[in-house]
């Protein structure tokens, strides 16, 4: 392989496998064993001829020699789908685009495959197809899509019917996914980012081994969606989502059959839901208009999509900004437990910071029990200039959320609520589609929790910007709450029904109590 040593001196390092492209490859003038450019197989890189046919037959040369990188130079790579092949790499050189061009008459992207006969009924269109894509693959194994290089979904759909250009965003010759994959195995994505991604920025259905670094995503849906997955790391990666959600783990009946996502990371990553789209990418961070905070998404959400559920989930040093919440909801009979949660920080946030929900909406096959919502830690939580809705947990008459611990957590809201709404008895809403909003305005400024067992809060504050009448914490149908050194306005600080085993001490203005049995009281 031909090196320039200026390259080498000059530190123009590629990502996988410390290997070195010298001047003469970034112009794609050489071959070098295992390094294949796209330019060499007629890709223009023009923005304006389809370079889809020169693309793929770079990959599958790449993967006819066992292996490889295919490169793509600085350049703009107008293309309908790309199909990945195991053992071969993208690599997105500085200043190189894979653009997602418009269907047009004569050239579109694959057809959608047809869905899993199991999962019809219970799976909407974007979670059951991944072949009407910009790029995809299936059963395969030792990808990786790296580099500093942009992926543009410009031509690709939304997915939901908004696309001016598209009269049927799921219709034949269209795609709304940047980046899907199937039943993959060792994927590596890493160092690029994606503008306008279409219904997912990326789609990963049943991929193991899978880790996703520095990755920056500016979206007008779905940043990552990580379904029914096993042993994925998501580090150091941008997320901004106005319109849909940022991370969002989900464990759908997509592949017809229920499999848990499970043994995940999420850990130092940003994610926003506030940002005009493409101002992230390019550093200008406009915000978007004031009119649009209701609409405010981009956060870390698991859910709603919840046949298999969710086993063993770390998330650390993370960043909401302008966004939802952390949302972690089972509603279709899927397990959540073991989750370790910790030093989080969340400024502006639309509709509960914190929202725990165990549902029983049950979509998918008849005759499956209820989930579990179990052993939840949460420690180190920062939360500022929030709207008035609380942090919710809710559970079911019955099944209730067990093992639930707060600490070193600070809950600041805007406050102002009416006085009526400290008197309102929310619905149970059991079949409802989960979301903090779901049970309407809450009689609490810092936490509504009902049907749980096991509650601990230690070292915790609630606070608000203007007085409010209600209580910081509204609590129904708990077992053994137990809650030391909480910090809370003057004024109300619990409304208990029916809570069994009820223990606060340390509380800022109140005096230390102890319940074993049932109480029904505010104070």
């Amino acid at each position: 392989m031909l090196i320039d040593r200026r390259a080498v001196l000059l530190g123009g390092a590629v990502a996988a496998g410390g290997l070195l492209l010298s001047p003469a490859w970034a112009a794609g003038q050489v071959a070098g064993d295992g390094w294949v450019s796209v330019r060499r197989f007629g890709a223009k890189g023009d923005g304006r001829a389809l370079d889809t046919s020169a693309i793929n037959r770079a990959i599958d040369h790449a993967a006819a020699r066992g292996g490889g990188t295919v490169v793509f130079p600085a350049g703009t790579y107008a293309a309908h789908t790309i199909r990945l092949k195991s053992r071969v790499s993208l690599y997105l050189d500085q200043g190189a685009t894979i653009l997602a061009a418009a269907p047009t008459p004569t050239a579109g992207y694959d057809v959608a495959e047809p869905q899993d006969p199991r999962a019809v009924g219970f799976q909407d269109f974007g979670h059951s197809h991944w072949r009407n894509s910009l790029i995809w693959g299936e059963g395969l194994h030792d990808i990786a899509i790296l580099g500093p290089g942009l992926i543009w979904g410009k031509g690709l759909g939304r997915g939901d019917g908004k696309d001016n250009w598209l009269k049927d965003p799921s219709g034949p010759g269209t795609g709304n996914k940047a980046i899907a994959l199937k039943n993959c195995r060792n994927v590596l994505l890493r160092d690029f980012k994606v503008l306008e991604g279409g219904w997912f920025a990326l789609l990963a259905t049943g991929v193991d081994n899978m880790t996703i670094d520095n990755v920056v995503v500016d979206t007008n849906r779905d940043g990552f969606d990580i379904d029914c997955c096993r042993n994925v790391r998501v580090t150091n990666c941008t997320v901004n989502s106005p319109w849909d959600d940022g991370i969002c783990p989900k464990s759908s009946y997509a592949l017809g059959e229920p499999r848990i996502t499970e043994n995940l990371t999420i850990a130092n990553c940003f994610v926003t839901g506030n940002y005009q789209v493409g101002s992230v990418i390019d550093g200008s961070f406009r915000k978007m208009p004031a009119n649009f905070a209701p609409q405010i998404h981009g956060r870390i959400k698991f859910g709603t999509e919840t046949n298999g559920g969710f086993r063993n989930v770390a998330i650390s040093n993370c960043v909401f900004e302008d966004s939802r919440g952390l949302a972690i909801e089972t509603v279709d009979g899927g397990v959540i437990e073991d989750f370790a949660i910790s030093n989080i920080t969340m400024r502006g946030i639309v509709d509960a910071p914190l929202f725990l929900r165990l549902g029983k909406r049950m979509r998918g096959p008849a005759r499956r029990p209820i989930g579990t919502l179990k052993r939840i830690m949460i420690q180190n939580v920062t939360s500022s200039n929030a709207t008035p809705l609380p942090s919710v947990f809710a559970g079911l008459a019955g099944r209730p959320i067990e093992d639930v611990s707060l600490s070193d957590v600070y809950l600041h809201h805007v406050g102002g609520a009416p006085a009526a709404m400290a008197q309102l008895r929310p619905p149970e809403n059991e079949l409802g589609y989960p979301e903090a909003t779901m049970f309407g305005d809450l009689p609490a400024t810092g936490l509504f929790a009902r049907h749980l067992r096991n509650l601990e809060m230690h070292h915790v504050e609630i606070a608000t910007a203007a007085p409010d009448p209600r209580p910081a914490i509204w609590l129904e149908d708990v077992v053994d709450a137990d809650i030391t050194n909480l910090r809370a306005p003057r004024g109300e600080t619990f409304t208990l029904t029916d809570v069994t085993g009820f223990r606060s001490t340390g509380a800022r203005w109140l005096k230390d109590r102890q319940v074993d049995g049932r109480i029904t009281d505010r104070f």
